[in-house]
């Protein structure tokens, strides 16, 4: 299977082609910079992003969510960004493991990726790799963060929808929340409801979600992942955000993207390595500037 049939495959929605044009972008195969530029994106298949602290409950809702969707005949992709190990750089979560219910569903496409150390938990490959999922035939395409660091800032750079999956505990950093996940959510998802505070949590997340900057409105829906409590009623949001995005947003979310890559080509000729030897050399010089320094490799 050679790049230049890839494309072609791709949009007959065979999974074969689909995982080897993913490695190809991943480990930049030579030749994959093109295969991108000829793919044919449907930009109307919404990606959903899927975010929250360790332990609320995401894989557990996710396997739900799409249990929910490919019972309508749905095709969905999962992109699962994963911690690194430190000793291959690999994905240190396996898909099979988190979504193991999923595996063998033909209607289901899922992909572990390891942030390779990405500032924020995202690797810089998202994007790109998001574009090649969106080439191959899917109806929704959700990726799931480890929910840590910025990676739930970066996401919202990436998805059409974030959902924030929290739990009733979370209640006692609510102040954390209104200024970091506030800002990025469209839809808040309080899981584990049946747990004790989980009515007061959710009321409380309503009220902060008054006083959002930009006035738009922020859902709040209540569910029990383990016990499917809840899916439908948050499905029934997701769809319904989907279907009433506005053309801003989506002119805003495309130059976002647009500048992300833009920013990753400016970036390929810098080398950290030559980066550090250059200050190495140069910091013992009583007129050492970083700011100078930095135009020098700004060319």
């Amino acid at each position: 299977m050679n790049l230049q049939n890839l494309s072609g495959l791709l949009q007959s929605g065979d999974i074969k082609a689909l995982a080897k044009t993913i490695s190809y972008v991943e480990n930049e195969v030579k030749g994959y910079e093109e295969l991108l530029g000829a793919l044919k994106i449907d930009t109307k298949i919404p990606i959903i992003g899927v975010t929250g602290p360790p332990g609320a409950g995401k894989s557990t809702l996710l396997n739900q969510l799409i249990t929910h969707y490919t019972s309508t005949g749905k095709r969905v992709a999962v992109l699962a960004v994963d911690p690194t190990s430190p000793f291959n750089f690999g994905s240190l979560l396996g898909d099979r493991i988190r979504m193991a219910k999923h595996f063998n569903n033909d209607q289901v496409y899922i992909r572990s990726v390891a942030t390779r150390g990405s500032l924020g938990g995202l690797s810089e490959k998202v994007l790109e790799i998001l574009e090649v999922i969106r080439s191959a035939k899917f109806d929704m395409i959700f990726v799931e963060t480890v929910g840590v660091g910025q990676s739930e800032v970066e996401i919202a750079g990436l998805a059409d929808i974030t959902l924030v999956i929290l739990v009733p505990e979370s209640g006692d950093e609510i102040q954390n929340i209104k200024s970091g996940l506030m800002e990025i959510a469209d839809i808040f998802v309080v899981n584990k409801a049946d747990r004790e505070g989980a009515d007061l949590f959710a009321a409380n997340l309503k009220k902060l979600l008054n006083h959002k900057s930009d006035g738009s409105i922020t859902e709040v829906i209540k569910t029990v992942a383990e016990k499917n409590i809840g899916i439908s009623e948050l499905a029934i949001a997701i769809d319904h955000f989907s279907q009433s995005e506005n053309q801003f947003r989506k002119i805003q979310l495309l130059g976002d993207k647009a500048f992300k890559l833009i920013a990753k080509q400016k970036m390929k000729s810098i080398d950290k390595d030559d980066l550090v030897k250059e200050i190495k050399k140069e910091i013992e010089s009583n007129s050492f500037n970083l700011y100078a320094l930095v135009k020098k490799f700004n060319v």
